[in-house]
């Protein structure tokens, strides 16, 4: 029987398999990133690094869920200067994406400047999306703001950079973000982040769930896996095929894995189902997704990668 192929190839850097982990998770500590590095995770997505350290939002802040998960953490990181030197002193053949963000634009412009002088010429994603900073909008919500931020960007940075976008809900959303997408050499997006301000009600005590922001957080896990496939399928009928395409949202098993890529996604990642389940999900959902292939006659990623079909009676 021939060998699955499950690798997969994102700017310069090729995966050997197509599961990383979502920003946020196990990723805000050396330690945590050597544990993702020496899992079966086909490579690293740092923690979203921000200028300086932030201690992010007041505890607590995550809570798991039967369908999944809610959390307001606020961006906890330990700085930029603390992921380059992390990346430079990490002997790996995996592949790490350096994830950055910020609370301002102006902000998000210096980090790129200091990693665009910086030796690092690996994949980085500009997190337009975090919904749990209290006070600030997403800036993938305002086209204006997008477009602005990404002319200031490119202007100077010429390294592989992707976007990691909030999740869309109508169609002339997925055109509108589409049409300023197309004008950047961006080699990738992420669909999609947390389905922003969600509410978890306890009943027994009457209150919400977590602290921040009154309650209101990032919704993840299976809630969110019909958005998540939207998205993916809907930019990658509208993207540059150049652009290339990490889902994300509502993985839980191999099969989802696998409706992923069938809608256009590259490669996967991981959130809620390792927070909950720890590190060996990456080789339980690796080998589901081998097995499924297998029984379907696929031999690697391509024969399927985006050919979902229409509904035909």
């Amino acid at each position: 029987m021939t060998a699955i192929d499950l690798s997969a190839t994102i700017g310069n850097e090729t995966f050997q398999h197509p599961l990383i982990n979502a920003a946020g998770v196990w990723d805000e500590t050396a330690t945590e990133m050597n544990a993702v590095l020496a899992s079966d995770a086909g490579g690293l997505t740092t923690k979203s690094a921000t200028l300086a350290p932030r201690a992010g939002n007041p505890q607590p802040r995550y809570f798991d869920t039967d369908l999944g998960s809610i959390n307001s953490m606020g961006l906890p990181n330990q700085g930029l200067a603390y992921y380059l030197d992390f990346i430079a002193n990490t002997d790996t053949n995996k592949p790490i994406d350096l994830s950055v963000t910020g609370t301002k634009m102006a902000d998000q412009i210096d980090a790129l400047k200091q990693i665009q002088a910086s030796d690092f010429a690996g994949l980085c994603e500009l997190n337009l999306s975090c919904p749990n900073v209290v006070g600030k909008p997403q800036i993938g919500y305002d086209l204006e703001a997008t477009k602005e931020i990404l002319d200031r960007v490119f202007a100077f940075y010429t390294k592989p950079l992707g976007v990691k976008l909030p999740p869309y809900f109508d169609l002339q959303q997925y055109d509108a973000m589409a049409e300023i997408l197309n004008q950047y050499p961006l080699t990738y997006i992420n669909a999609i982040n947390s389905v922003g301000n969600g509410l978890v009600v306890d009943p027994e005590t009457e209150r919400v769930i977590i602290k921040p922001k009154g309650g209101f957080g990032g919704i993840g896990g299976k809630y969110i896996k019909p958005v998540a496939l939207a998205n993916v399928r809907a930019f990658r009928q509208r993207l540059r095929p150049e652009i290339k395409i990490i889902g994300t949202g509502g993985v839980t098993t191999g099969t989802d894995v696998f409706e992923l890529i069938l809608c256009g996604a590259d490669i996967v990642e991981l959130g809620t189902v390792v927070m909950q389940e720890g590190l060996d999900a990456f080789a339980r959902i690796n080998q589901e997704l081998a097995d499924l292939m297998a029984a379907k006659g696929y031999q690697n990623l391509a024969d399927f990668r985006g050919h979902l079909q229409e509904y035909d009676a």
